[in-house]
């Protein structure tokens, strides 16, 4: 029966975490231009054009990226997750630890969704772990087909009665300007009562996404069981025609969108917004299979490598760039809130990660276990982990 204790460092599989610690950059990123910087509410309303090259440039950038590294984060955290279970095949126990695992990310999220900020993505990450784990017993077409369907159902989301209505855009109007007093002039406790009732307002937008995340968990499970990242990639050239091919799509479809028109056909709301999600996907799908053979070749890892170690403390970095972020743009840190160009959070969050860069590779030279990462799997199989790497396997970094 397998040993219920987490995988040793040298078992870790560097093409999965090298697109991890790329993909936190891209969250880091958005959250600190759209939703630290400004109230996560200020996107749904019309911005001003940009004028300078710098605010043409962040634009863009931000059109880019936008849900990309949420999108990369989404799928390998379920390639995580069928790894985990996979690997506790034939140990009684299996089901009662992956539950506990989800149970405590849920802890984790909650906590950080009201007390550090509300744009938290790990309480929307363990719900639908909590949904995909029974799946994960069927054979590889069930999970295939599920993951269809729901991104099937997240494409027709627009053309569907929503669940639960979005706040129309006076509210919105008011409430960004509710937010730029309470996070940029407001007290600890004003910002985190603001913050607590802003809760069920964000609600809407992490059910819209819901079966897109559901999707991508199963369709990472789909992938890490067909033995992508376990085995050396037999067909790079065809990998690369697809990526091209994808790149160059969804670039074309993210232009459409954001122009409204594809062949001089105007579109319309629905359409638009179809358009766009699914132009984010492809991207994705095509930023992700690059980074993943940059990885597989000895020039590329050297350029993508450092991410590595950023990939295996995404928890632990995750949540820094939320307090590090709070303490640059709340009012009860250096109150930026609202007052910095899209230009300057980027540097901001390409400073932070720098930081964290250096910090992660430093920590694992000497830790089994990024911080947070210890404390949780020490949590979900009931006994403290060794921290130190003395006398343990070195890592496979590659």
């Amino acid at each position: 029966m397998p040993s219920p204790s987490p995988i040793e460092p040298s078992e870790r599989i560097g093409n999965i975490d090298i697109p991890r610690g790329i993909a936190l950059f891209i969250v880091l990123l958005i959250n600190a231009a759209t939703e630290f910087r400004v109230s996560i509410f200020d996107q749904l309303l019309p911005g001003p054009r940009a004028t300078g090259p710098a605010d043409q440039v962040s634009q863009a950038i931000i059109l880019a990226l936008h849900t990309k590294g949420f999108i990369l984060f989404s799928f390998l955290f379920g390639v995580g997750l069928a790894i985990q279970f996979d690997r506790l095949a034939g140990n009684d126990r299996r089901f009662a630890l992956m539950l506990r695992r989800i149970a405590i990310l849920l802890a984790i999220g909650l906590t950080h969704l009201f007390l550090i900020w509300n744009g938290d993505i790990l309480t929307e990450y363990a719900i639908v772990g909590f949904a995909v784990l029974p799946l994960l017993y069927g054979p590889r077409w069930l999970l295939a087909a599920a993951s269809a369907l729901s991104f099937g159902l997240y494409l027709a989301t627009p053309l569907l009665p929503p669940i639960i209505p979005f706040p129309n855009a006076a509210w919105i109007t008011h409430h960004v300007e509710e937010a730029r007093r309470a996070y940029g002039a407001g007290s600890f406790t004003d910002i985190l009562t603001f913050r607590i009732h802003e809760v069920p307002y964000i609600v809407p937008l992490h059910v819209y996404v819901l079966p897109r995340t559901f999707g991508l968990f199963l369709l990472g499970a789909v992938v890490w069981r067909t033995r992508f990242f376990s085995r050396p990639i037999s067909s790079k050239s065809s990998l690369l025609a697809a990526a091209c091919f994808a790149l160059a799509v969804g670039a074309w479809m993210t232009i459409a969108a954001e122009k409204g028109e594809a062949f001089g056909w105007p579109l319309d709301w629905p359409r638009r917004h179809i358009a766009q999600s699914l132009s984010q996907l492809v991207l994705a799908f095509g930023y992700g299979v690059t980074i993943v053979l940059l990885a597989e070749n000895t020039l590329g890892r050297k350029f993508v490598g450092w991410a590595g170690p950023l990939g295996r403390m995404a928890l632990t970095n995750y949540l820094v760039q939320s307090i590090v972020l709070s303490c640059i743009f709340y009012s009860f840190g250096f109150a930026l809130f609202g007052r910095l160009s899209v230009a300057e959070a980027i540097a901001i969050a390409a400073g932070i990660y720098t930081a964290q860069a250096a910090f992660s590779a430093w920590w694992l030279g000497r830790f089994r276990f990024g911080p947070m990462e210890w404390l949780w799997r020490s949590l979900t199989y009931g006994e403290l982990q060794r921290r130190s790497r003395a006398a343990a396997p070195a890592a496979d970094l590659r």
